[in-house]
């Protein structure tokens, strides 16, 4: 936090017990942070792809990117996030270990932030305190042997899309520092666990239609493999994509249509900029992740009365709250357990679940580094 103030966050974020930098100051921080690696001797090469590696005896020996560069280091983090496929087929390929790993996904619920506020402060409408924050809430129930939670909850903020594909829908959420939105957005997602998928035969993943034969067919045999939950994850995306009509609109339904199995006949006022279509989110939420949407909304409004309501949107799909492959290191070395001088790191490689814990793993990778290198430069 002390090094996130340095580079320009509001010294808020060191005593305050929900610390928030603001989405639209990370830029300018990275900025300031990047400027000072520079100005110790490091570099930044941009528009860089890695499409390969080179291994000899347990260790890499260099990389190479699309454009033909050629990297050699001692040392190679791995810190691609959550998001870099690529990567994970790459390593896939070269038959480096990687593991499928359980992760969550569902939908965002965005709710006006002034009855969020009204059920959080116990105010009549109007009534609130005009010097108390925008409101958050945090949500969990156990619906079965399944979690259901709220994630990433952004009092005063935006659904924005965060798609790294064509023809696949994913949304998220953000708050500016002030968190000055008129809407409150959460995350609310099921848990997945490899178990899960065991069984999700094809001819269930394609319950709305044929659209997927493609991806089912991949699905057969990958449904078992390390790559099961990218494959699903990304099946998932597709069909939001679908269900929403194309060009990243995104399907939804007011709350308490969705529990009720309703298209909505209209839709409330939304942050999500690219738009949003009313559409059966059956038909873009595998039966067993909405099904246990539904139930928990439910319980939700017993919790905070109010929150369940049509006022509310259910837009699809939130699915990329963390990693859906681990790639396994070293508990002591926090190196690959086969490359020796491969250090996976981050969210990406299934050790952070947001920024400040993937900074934090970060961290505590290039020490092991540092402290590795010194003791080999001094044998």
């Amino acid at each position: 936090m002390n090094s996130f103030v340095r580079f320009g966050a509001e010294e808020n974020i060191l005593y305050e017990s929900h610390p928030h930098i603001g989405t639209n100051k990370l830029p300018h921080i990275i900025t300031a942070i990047r400027k000072q690696i520079v100005e110790a001797g490091g570099e930044f090469w941009f528009d860089k792809k890695v499409i390969d590696l080179t291994i000899e005896d347990e260790k890499i020996i260099c990389t190479k990117t699309s454009d033909g560069h050629i990297f050699e280091a001692d040392a190679v983090i791995l810190a691609t996030g959550h998001s870099a496929r690529d990567i994970f087929h790459l390593l896939h390929n070269k038959k480096i270990k990687i593991e499928s790993k359980p992760f969550a996904l569902g939908v965002r619920a965005e709710h006006p932030q002034e009855l969020i506020n009204n059920i959080q402060y116990h105010c009549d409408k109007g009534s609130c305190d005009p010097y108390l924050p925008p409101a958050p809430y945090s949500l969990v129930q156990q619906i079965g042997k399944t979690g259901v939670f709220s994630f990433c909850m952004c009092p005063g903020g935006i659904i924005a899309p965060a798609s790294t594909n064509t023809g696949e829908l994913v949304v998220n959420g953000w708050s500016p520092s002030k968190r000055n939105n008129p809407y409150a957005n959460s995350g609310i997602v099921v848990q997945i666990q490899n178990r899960d998928l065991k069984d999700l035969k094809p001819a269930r993943l394609s319950h709305s239609g044929g659209d997927f034969k493609e991806i089912n067919k991949v699905s057969e045999k990958a449904l078992t493999s390390e790559l099961a939950m990218l494959y699903f994850q990304q099946y998932v995306e597709r069909k939001a994509y679908n269900a929403g009509g194309g060009k990243f609109v995104a399907p939804a339904q007011r709350l308490i249509d969705f529990c009720e199995n309703k298209v909505s006949s209209s839709l409330p006022s939304c942050s999500y900029l690219p738009g949003v279509s009313s559409t059966s989110l059956k038909e873009a939420l595998p039966s067993f992740i909405y099904e246990n949407l539904q139930q928990a909304f439910r319980e939700f409004g017993k919790k905070m009365k109010g929150y369940y309501t049509n006022e509310a949107i259910i837009v699809a799909t939130e699915s990329r709250t963390s990693s859906p492959v681990r790639i396994p290191r070293d508990p002591e070395t926090l190196q690959h357990v086969q490359i020796k001088n491969l250090y996976p790191c981050g969210e990406g490689a299934g050790y952070a679940g947001g920024i400040v814990s993937a900074a934090m793993d970060g961290e505590r990778v290039a020490n092991k580094i540092s402290i590795l290198l010194n003791k080999s430069s001094t044998k």
